[in-house]
């Protein structure tokens, strides 16, 4: 087995309503200019977080009662616009490790499968009981069970959806092309021989 596999993720969570909410705003070009992803969670969001001169807006991510949530929660087409993997990068830097919302733009889900970031979509009336319950009590566990694709919270549960092979890979442990190719070398060695291409 390549990484861990990951079954499920629980904990707090933070409502981000919205439609249409675009890579450009989960992370601001300009904050792009990194040689690593490391510090890109502090950035998460920023220009509508804070005003022009850096002070705080009034946002959900500024609140104190959602800070260490982990479990991402918003609306239609999340992640659209550009490809951009500093996006979900972003979004795992800053500590979330799984996004329930009504539905994501295609790459954007990709890139968080490849991250680990489960992605689940759900109905706008369960995501918006979701959201009540979350602010009602902010330490409210909610636990998104990827193995059997549903969100449980209080109690209270519903039904999510993720394609059959981001679920697969994410709880076989295999959802990082890159740790499968790191994991089967010899095997892609021999391929290359058999091709006419020498292998290092």
């Amino acid at each position: 087995m390549a990484l861990d596999p990951i079954k499920s993720v629980q904990g707090r969570a933070v409502p981000v309503p919205g439609s249409d909410i675009d890579t450009d705003r989960i992370i601001p070009a300009r904050f792009m200019k990194c040689v690593t992803f490391d510090g890109l969670g502090d950035y998460l969001f920023y220009d509508a977080r804070h005003q022009e001169d850096g002070t705080p807006k009034d946002h959900p991510l500024n609140e104190e009662r959602y800070q260490g949530a982990s479990v991402f929660v918003s609306g239609v087409n999340f992640g659209c616009g550009s490809s951009r993997e500093h996006a979900p990068q972003a979004l795992y830097r800053a500590g979330f490790r799984a996004v329930i919302a009504e539905s994501f733009a295609e790459i954007f889900f990709g890139n968080c499968a490849t991250l680990g970031i489960p992605c689940v979509t759900a109905t706008s009336e369960d995501i918006a009981t979701l959201g009540a319950a979350i602010e009602a009590d902010p330490q409210l566990e909610v636990k998104v069970d990827v193995e059997k694709a549903r969100v449980f919270f209080g109690d209270s549960n519903f039904t999510v959806h993720i394609p059959d092979t981001a679920q697969d890979a994410l709880v076989s442990g295999r959802w990082d092309p890159i740790a499968e190719l790191l994991e089967n070398a010899e095997k892609v060695d021999v391929c290359l021989e058999k091709m006419g291409f020498a292998s290092k």
